[in-house]
Order: C-alpha cells, then sequence, then structure tokens
C-alpha cells in the first residue's frame, strides 16, 4: 500500500509538472516581442516552398521538357524537409494554413494565432507567384492547381481531403510524445508529400495547401478551381486530427507543443 500510495504521489506531481511546463511554454510563446521572427519565418518559408511548387511548372513551360512531373512533386517535399530543418525551430515550420487550423484544434497551437499565420502563409505563396510572373511572364498556368483532365472538382476535392488527412496524421504522429522523432520529421513530412504528389497530381495537383494555391490563383485571377483547394485541405486536416485523438487521445503534450509553436522563447525546453 506505501508503494502503491507513492507512486500515485509521484504520478499526480509529474502530471502536475507536465501541466506547467506547458503553461510556462504558452505564455513564452505568447510573447508579442517574439512574433515578428515568427511571421517572417513563415513568410520566408512559403515563398521558398510555392517558389519550387509553382515554379516547376512555369520553368518547364519556359523551358520544354526541362521539369518531369516526378521531378516537380518530389521537388516541394525537398523544399519542406530543407525548411523544417533550417527555421522549425523558430515557428513550426506550417507553411500550410490547413496545417495550422489542424495544431490548433489540436490544442497544439493557439487559435489566436492562426489568423497571422495564414496571412503570412499566403503573402509568401502570393510574393513567390509574383516573382515568377516577373522573371517569367504569364506562363505554365503560373504553376497553379487545377483537376486533372475528365476529372470533376468534387473528385479532386475528396483526393486533396485524402492526401492532407494523411499529410495532417504524418504530422502530428511524428511531433506527438508517444511517437516524437525529433529531426527525422522532416523526413517524414517530406517524404509523405513526394509520395502523395507522386500519384496524386496528375487527379489534383496534390496541392494539399490552401496557400500553395492561392498565389498561382491570384497572379492570373481566376479562383474558378479555388474552393476545391480550401475545402478539401481544412476537412482533411481536421479529420487528420479526429484520427490522432482515436490513436493517441488529447493532444497538448510538450512535444508537440514544441513542434507546433517553434522553440523561440523556448530555447531551454529540450526534449526528454
Amino acid at each position: 500500500m506505501g508503494r502503491l500510495s507513492a507512486l500515485k504521489e509521484r504520478d499526480g506531481s509529474s502530471d502536475e509538472s507536465r501541466a506547467e511546463q506547458s503553461r510556462i511554454m504558452r505564455r513564452n510563446f505568447a510573447n508579442s516581442n517574439l512574433e515578428w521572427r515568427r511571421l517572417f519565418a513563415e513568410v520566408f518559408g512559403t515563398f521558398f516552398l510555392v517558389l519550387v511548387a509553382a515554379g516547376a511548372g512555369v520553368v518547364n513551360a519556359v523551358v520544354p521538357g526541362s521539369v518531369g512531373r516526378d521531378a516537380a512533386v518530389v521537388a516541394p517535399g525537398l523544399m519542406v524537409m530543407a525548411i523544417i530543418l533550417f527555421m522549425g525551430a523558430v515557428s513550426g515550420a506550417h507553411l500550410n494554413p490547413a496545417v495550422s487550423i489542424g495544431f490548433a484544434a489540436r490544442g497544439d497551437f493557439p487559435w489566436r494565432r492562426v489568423p497571422g499565420y495564414i496571412a503570412a502563409q499566403i503573402l509568401g505563396a502570393t510574393l513567390a507567384c509574383v516573382f515568377l510572373w516577373l522573371m517569367f511572364g504569364s506562363v505554365g498556368m503560373m504553376g497553379a492547381t487545377v483537376p486533372g483532365p475528365n476529372i470533376s472538382d468534387l473528385q479532386a476535392l475528396m483526393i486533396e481531403l485524402v492526401l492532407t488527412l494523411g499529410l495532417m496524421s504524418v504530422i502530428l504522429g511524428t511531433a506527438s510524445k508517444a511517437q516524437n522523432v525529433g529531426p527525422l520529421a522532416a523526413l517524414a513530412v517530406g517524404g509523405y508529400i513526394a509520395l502523395a504528389g507522386l500519384w496524386g497530381s496528375a487527379v489534383s495537383g496534390a496541392s494539399m495547401n490552401p496557400a500553395r494555391s492561392f498565389g498561382p490563383d491570384l497572379v492570373l485571377l481566376n479562383f474558378s478551381h479555388y474552393w476545391v483547394y480550401v475545402v478539401g485541405p481544412v476537412a482533411g486536416a481536421l479529420l487528420g486530427v479526429g484520427a490522432a485523438y482515436i490513436l493517441r487521445g488529447p493532444g497538448g503534450d510538450k512535444p508537440a507543443i514544441l513542434a507546433a509553436q517553434g522553440r523561440l522563447g523556448n530555447e531551454s525546453d529540450d526534449m526528454e
């Protein structure tokens, strides 16, 4: 009985310690003096992601045959991998409104920060497409994501939903306390994006990202299919949150919070 009481007391103290760590991390993340760095990181990272993702189609139109479909879908995965590794600790490297919404719905990211992150991601995507337009003109549909030939909007939406469900599951799974893999998360996320693109890009463009699809559509002033690339990814991300709850219970653990919010202001909170 004495040992059982000691174990219960230790477990209770451990729960209180984790709750206190969570409160400290949330307070540090709320430091508005650091917010501009996080937002710049989201602009910067999304700029490079969309530069590669949309740029593949643009460059292939300028130099025909230079960028094949396989290269066009693998390149964004490699870019996301690099971005997570070099600046994920600053902002969490969301680079995607659907991911920001998913992290918030999971309880790993504060909802009040979501609008700023989404605005930064949209700005980064727009700057990338404006840069491509200034360099090469309006060619290759500016790398826009549209349903493939003989594919309806509904079919494309469902593919985007399923692809983003998988993406959000990989992101949340590699960030969770149960399966936290540290820097290897970049390999898992980047690899999934490449794999999803290899089979899904012919159907929907495998965007999985409303910001990535927004940039080209804005430059082209053509939003006729854009709703597909908002509804599909956001719904898929929310389903991914539901799947994470079924698999691992509620979120909000220390590794997940650090993955979603970055370590800026929490540099001393090493993974345990």
